[in-house]
């Protein structure tokens, strides 16, 4: 059994939010094991953490969406390193279809991945934290999940807004386990894959217009946070959203 704390984040290849919370948890000393459906990426994340830090990181193939394959990660996690101490659900799919239009298609791969993903990392991370008597898990939403808006599509944003509920009640039934539970919600955080889905001119002005701090949401911010809710510093913090818009959506 490793001494060290492991970290399980889903969605962590690419040059997204998922890879920087890997990063940023590689930092604080987390064994992190990258999980992606993209297996390509993934090794080479896990490569490059090995040769920064000097110790072997783990990374495999993961679909959020298969049962199977998720009980199946959770557990070979646990035999492999010992324990679980964190997890961090950052995998989503968005595809925008106005709802009078949105094919059935649509909706229940957002859903799958988007709040059901969620839901299956927890179900069987969860009861390996219990047993531990402790562990953290960070739930990555949206400010979808709030705004009334047509940027996000529907889908998305119900599978968001999900993810908030899913998170409180999973926070009150298992903080006298030791397990502490909260989501985070940001706003525009770029990366280049946003191109494949919002229009030019969503991008154009953002950090003029809209932002408060005249500039656009990076990875390293969500990551920032997500350090700080996985550590002992947020011992009496479970149950929270915490937003990270730039101000663009705040909410209390």
């Amino acid at each position: 059994m490793t001494e060290r704390k492991v970290a399980v984040v889903t969605a962590a290849a690419g040059a997204g939010i998922g890879a920087a919370i890997s990063r940023r948890l590689a930092a604080d000393g987390f064994d992190v094991v990258v999980t992606d459906t993209h297996e390509r990426r993934s090794g080479e994340l896990a490569r490059a953490l090995s040769e920064q830090h000097g110790r072997d990181f783990t990374s495999f193939v993961l679909d959020v969406s298969d049962p199977d394959a998720v009980a199946a990660a959770m557990d070979r996690v646990v035999s492999e390193r010992g324990r679980l101490d964190v997890l961090v659900n950052n995998a989503g799919w968005s595809k925008i279809e106005p709802v009078a239009e949105m094919s059935l298609q649509t909706w229940q791969r957002c859903l799958d991945v988007d709040l059901t993903g969620t839901f299956l990392g927890m179900r069987h991370a969860l009861p390996h934290m219990i047993r531990a008597g402790s562990g953290s898990i960070v739930n990555i939403s949206s400010i979808a999940a709030y705004e009334t808006s047509t940027e996000h599509g529907a889908a998305y944003s119900a599978a968001k807004a999900g993810v908030l509920a899913l998170t409180r009640v999973a926070a009150a039934e298992n903080g006298r386990h030791g397990v502490r539970v909260n989501a985070i919600t940001p706003g525009l955080i770029y990366n280049d894959f946003l191109r494949k889905i919002y229009p030019d001119e969503f991008f154009s002005g953002y950090a003029e217009k809209r932002s408060l701090v005249g500039r656009i949401g990076q990875p390293d911010d969500v990551a920032n946070l997500t350090s700080f809710l996985v550590s002992d510093q947020a011992g009496y913090v479970t149950g929270e959203v915490y937003g990270i818009s730039g101000g663009v959506y705040p909410h209390g």
